[in-house]
């Protein structure tokens, strides 16, 4: 362990969402959220305002929308996070070479490998500890000065304490944990506070007695790993004593990502199997789009009763991150397994990751609008005769416009769609760089004057001379 803390870890706060204030003058200081709209929809990410109603991630919109129904609900704009999230990691490799993102608002950084090394290597303890101090804080100026927005450091001597106190520093703040005090830091947290400890590892530990870090230090070695097996029981008490050797790993690629649970009472209903596929299939997809990536091989990982343990995967016709693909995919790899004697662990992954693409952010969005058209078809008219041929006139293309979605009007400029419906659009025309929130106009949704356009840079650029 190191007597310096100078491993930090980087958080955004509420990335998605304080991008879309910083880019929207008429949002800022309000309840925004950011997600799937569909009927299936989840919240992705809620800003500060709207997590004082109750809102979190992974909650489903429509509870979202009765929580706090005067926030604004809008769909993703990968684009703009993906630029920001580079100007963030750009300013990270500039204090070392060794950055491990985990995320695109989120990341690991060993500043000992950087320029400041020599001087933290020679510093004492205290003297390196403020030098950090420093560093952290002109890293979180130069966000705010790029971009406008906020981030959360935590430092410490590995990376496991380095993320406790980056959550402890939430939102916009730096907090330090000096080294030698991991035990006692640790000592009063939930055991949930441990990465790597689930709902069904909390029940196991609870059962036992053992319900805060310092009951798992006093438990001892041998306790855990008869309770959690040898790997994870003898990872938890490292862990419960602030250990952590694990190096920041730059640039890691990683060749899949996957979730899974395993089950206290072992599962035989295939329905209710089904079900858990669902939700995996969903967890699996926020870490895929969180990481900004796509993937083509959806993988189901099955253990029985018996321990055996079964994979079966899918290759399809090219990368998606769309929930509904990869979870009827994993339905269908389900079907295929024996679940006689019941099912202990399910997990769903996603393998041959590629670059995210923006056009499948909507693809659900689109599948559901499609569903909805066709069941208001349904019952229209009488239907023809058997032999009756009738030809029916080709329905003309309706554009579709999302909210969030940035747009340019050839008369009003550039501006953001606030919603549409009934054939129409409403625009706010306004931009990261407006004084004041911008004016409301309202188009026909076929309008030959409006497109869909790219996203400008919270920053306006810099002019050269």
């Amino acid at each position: 362990m190191r007597s310096v803390p100078s491993i930090i870890h980087l958080d955004m706060d509420a990335f998605f969402a304080a991008v879309e204030q910083a880019s929207k003058p008429s949002l800022r200081g309000k309840p925004v959220v950011v997600g799937g709209l569909g009927g299936r929809g989840v919240v992705a990410t809620a800003s500060y305002e709207a997590r004082k109603f109750g809102l979190h991630s992974a909650m489903p919109m429509a509870q979202a929308r009765r929580l706090c129904p005067n926030a604004a609900f809008l769909t993703g704009r990968f684009e703009a996070y993906r630029a920001n999230s580079e100007i963030v990691m750009g300013l990270l490799r500039e204090r070392s070479p060794l950055v491990e993102p985990l995320s695109l608002d989120e990341a690991f950084v060993d500043l000992e490998a950087g320029p400041y090394g020599p001087a933290l290597a020679a510093a004492t303890p205290a003297e390196g500890a403020q030098l950090v101090l420093a560093l952290a804080e002109d890293l979180r100026a130069d966000i705010v000065e790029r971009t406008g927005l906020t981030a959360s450091v935590g430092a410490a001597a590995s990376k496991l304490m380095a993320k406790i106190a980056s959550e402890q520093a939430k939102p916009d703040g730096l907090v330090l944990i000096e080294p030698g005090s991991e035990q006692s830091v640790l000592a009063p947290m939930p055991v949930r506070a441990l990465p790597g400890i689930g709902p069904a590892t909390e029940q196991a530990l609870r059962r036992a007695g053992l319900t805060t870090v310092a009951d798992l230090a006093e438990a001892g070695f041998e306790d855990l790993v008869g309770l959690l097996g040898k790997a994870h029981g003898a990872g938890v008490f490292q862990m419960a004593l602030g250990w952590d050797e694990r190096p920041v790993v730059p640039d890691r690629d990683a060749k899949s990502v996957s979730v899974e649970d395993t089950f206290e009472v072992d599962l035989a209903d295939r329905d209710r199997i089904l079900r858990e596929i669902d939700q995996l299939s969903a967890r699996c997809v926020r870490r895929l789009r969180a990481a900004g990536r796509s993937g083509r091989t959806v993988v189901l990982k099955v253990r029985r009763f018996d321990f055996s343990t079964l994979t079966r995967s899918e290759t399809l016709r090219g990368p998606t991150d769309d929930p509904e693909v990869i979870g009827a995919t994993a339905r269908r790899l389900a079907m295929q397994v024996d679940i006689t004697g019941g099912v202990r662990l399910l997990g769903v992954g996603v393998t041959q990751l590629a670059d995210y693409t923006q056009e499948d952010l909507f693809a659900q969005l689109e599948r559901e609008e499609r569903g909805e058209r066709e069941k208001e078809k349904e019952g229209e008219g009488d239907e023809a005769e058997v032999g009756e041929v009738e030809e029916v006139p080709a329905e003309p293309v309706v554009r579709r416009w999302w909210p969030g979605q940035d747009v340019t009007h050839r008369e009003y400029g550039p501006g953001w769609v606030q919603g549409s419906g009934v054939g129409r659009v409403t625009v706010r025309f306004e931009t990261p760089y407006s004084e004041r929130p911008g004016r409301v106009r309202t188009f026909s949704v076929d309008d030959d004057g409006l497109e869909a356009s790219g996203a400008l840079p919270l920053r306006p650029p810099a002019v050269e001379g």
